[in-house]
């Protein structure tokens, strides 16, 4: 068979080099970060279909493409594969939407959406972030803030995601209870904790050790027309569909670390395997103690200096950017970049929904014994369509019991 690996090797190390980034922002030290490196991937897709010269040139190499058609076809199979709706047959619920608004002003293509922004900036925003929450199933509300549209605005490109999965294996809920979640300065912190008895797919490595916890699907089988049922899943091994990976520290401490270990290998040249490497086996293991916190965790970041430090500049400097490819006669410049995302884990799975929003404005205005994995101190998780290593959703949890 094909190997599919490495489809997405540029998605792949934007996120791992993105969550170094949130990590290390003074502004998120002491909260959880959940963000979706699709979302922002297919957002900086979009304007790099746009740009050119050096403006083309950075989002190309931030984004891991060879060139143009390279980055155009590593978002389609993202969207194709790692996006694909699996709810019909039993599986994770995905959608995937995408919107671009533009000033009335402006001739584009009609399948683009005018709004008013010169004349009711309000409404053209209550409108897209109307949009924003059909998307997500409401559970994001708002991406576009007060003021974020105004009468210089030219276009806002927008895309949402929303995913909800079933585990393969629910935990049971009489068996969740209240323990200590040790935080990054030493302090704890009681926490709902979620428990199992079942064999779990469980990775060791130098310094940290890896939990799958594969998302229920139903697959066709080829050979009789039946479905792959949980047991013949559990013989061969999980390794297509949707799957949560934790990857948690051994040492208390120790996430910071672990995140620069990821942002390090994502810089060579086996980037787009770092996670792949880092997978569990493919048969489950006895475990004695597993326990995972319930959490859920909302995050909200204005991305320009994040992705100026990636190296992005020119998209945001007005001498040196060249969206000429976007729209003719008009001269315009990225104003913002806006990134929202919630996460939810339980019992029975996850639910979880990300929005971008990219504005643009007219630059004239400017082990086979028993094994443990107890998640009580802070960890990194990452959401993963195995085929294709689309990296749906990533953060790190320093506080299970804090929103942010």
């Amino acid at each position: 068979m094909e190997d599919d690996a490495g489809n997405c090797g540029g998605l792949t190390a934007f996120a791992l080099r993105l969550a170094k980034r949130l990590a290390d922002d003074g502004d998120n030290s002491n909260r959880n970060v959940v963000f979706s490196p699709v979302s922002l991937y297919a957002a900086l897709a979009l304007v790099a279909s746009g740009a050119r010269g050096t403006t083309l040139d950075e989002l190309v190499a931030l984004l891991g493409a060879a060139s143009l058609d390279d980055l155009e076809e590593s978002v389609r199979r993202a969207v194709e594969v790692g996006l694909a709706d699996e709810s019909e047959s039993g599986g994770p619920r995905v959608s995937y939407a995408c919107g671009v608004w533009h000033d009335e002003r402006l001739a584009l293509k009609p399948a683009y959406r005018a709004a008013d922004f010169q004349r009711q900036p309000k409404s053209s925003r209550k409108k897209i972030n109307k949009w924003v929450s059909k998307a997500t199933n409401k559970l994001i509300r708002e991406i576009l803030p007060d003021g974020s549209v105004h009468g210089g605005t030219a276009l806002v490109l927008v895309n949402a995601i929303y995913f909800k999965g079933k585990w393969s294996n629910p935990f049971p809920r009489e068996r969740t209870t209240t323990g200590k979640f040790h935080r990054l300065d030493g302090s704890s912190v009681d926490a709902p904790f979620m428990s199992s008895r079942e064999d779990q797919y469980i990775g060791f490595y130098d310094g940290f050790k890896v939990l799958k916890l594969p998302y229920h699907r139903t697959m066709k089988n080829h050979g009789d027309g039946g479905d792959i049922t949980p047991a013949i899943l559990k013989h061969y091994g999980e390794n297509v569909g949707l799957s949560m990976y934790i990857f948690l520290p051994d040492a208390r401490d120790g996430l910071p670390a672990l995140v620069d270990k990821m942002a390090v290998a994502s810089s060579g040249t086996a980037s787009s395997s770092f996670l792949r490497d880092h997978r569990p086996g493919r048969r489950r293991i006895k475990v004695g103690d597993l326990r995972v916190p319930r959490f859920k965790v909302s995050f909200y970041s204005e991305m320009n200096e994040v992705l100026k430090g990636m190296g992005i500049g020119a998209a945001f400097d007005v001498g040196k950017v060249d969206l000429s490819g976007m729209i003719d006669g008009e001269l315009v410049v990225v104003e913002k970049v806006m990134h929202r995302a919630v996460v939810e884990v339980n019992e029975e799975g996850t639910e979880a929904a990300a929005a971008t929003a990219c504005t643009m404005k007219f630059l004239c205005l400017t082990l086979t014994s028993p094994v443990d994995f107890v998640a009580d101190h802070p960890f990194a998780f990452f959401v993963v369509e195995e085929k294709s290593d689309a990296v749906l959703f990533a953060g790190h949890v320093l506080d299970p019991t804090s929103l942010e």
